[in-house]
């Protein structure tokens, strides 16, 4: 299988530093955690030096405080920073991981972790938030809380985002970056990334590798 090489101006220009607008233009923001990996076959990158679970403690959609690194301990992980009012990017994205998800034999299923993080917590309560993914599928794990403390972890995975905001029409824009960070049920590090092109297709062929810590 043919490896090319990522380099750091290409992957973090291309990913790290580009906000998806749902529904709107890309937009550049300030830089962020950088990340150089290799691309391999699909849609992967390997990352070279893989990313440690941010100590995130928020607000889970029944209320109730949830630790990232205590609940994933041990288990493959996948995160995602996006928004319910998001009109394309996000839902597509938790769509394409529960079909793939479905894949999966009973018992990988069960330990699959998928974590949304909101990037619009003023409107993503905890109840919206559940009512939105229970339609994706209701073992994903949804958190809220402040937004600061939300912006910090996902800048240390390289991925950035900003504050929601009003634009002239009065529609409210999260700008956020569209990578989803696998974890490794190994070293519980952040060791795959994935674009906003990924298919189906893509993490149905790959999560057999990453429920086993494995490179795709």
């Amino acid at each position: 299988m043919r490896t090319t090489r990522v380099t750091v101006a290409a992957l973090a220009a291309a990913a790290a530093l580009t906000l998806t607008a749902c529904g709107g233009e890309p937009v550049k923001t300030e830089a962020v955690t950088q990340i150089t990996g290799q691309s391999k076959a699909g849609t992967a990158t390997v990352l070279d030096r893989p990313f440690d679970k941010p100590e995130l403690v928020l607000t889970d959609t029944t209320g109730k405080p949830w630790n990232l690194r205590e609940q994933t301990k041990g288990k493959p992980t996948l995160i995602y920073f996006g928004y319910t009012n998001c009109p394309d990017v996000c839902p597509l994205t938790m769509s394409n991981i529960a079909v793939a998800k479905k894949a999966l034999p009973k018992a990988d299923q069960d330990q699959l972790q998928v974590v949304f993080v909101t990037t619009d917590p003023e409107r993503d309560t905890p109840d919206s938030l559940g009512a939105w993914l229970k339609a994706q599928d209701p073992s994903f794990t949804g958190l809220t809380g402040d937004f600061a403390t939300i912006q910090a972890a996902a800048r240390k995975l390289g991925i950035g985002i900003e504050a929601a905001k009003k634009e002239a029409d009065g529609s409210v824009v999260s700008m956020h970056g569209a990578q989803v960070i696998a974890f490794s049920p190994k070293t519980d590090e952040g060791y795959l990334l994935y674009g906003e092109g990924s298919t189906v297709d893509d993490y149905t062929k790959d999560l057999p590798k990453i429920i086993k810590g494995e490179n795709p």
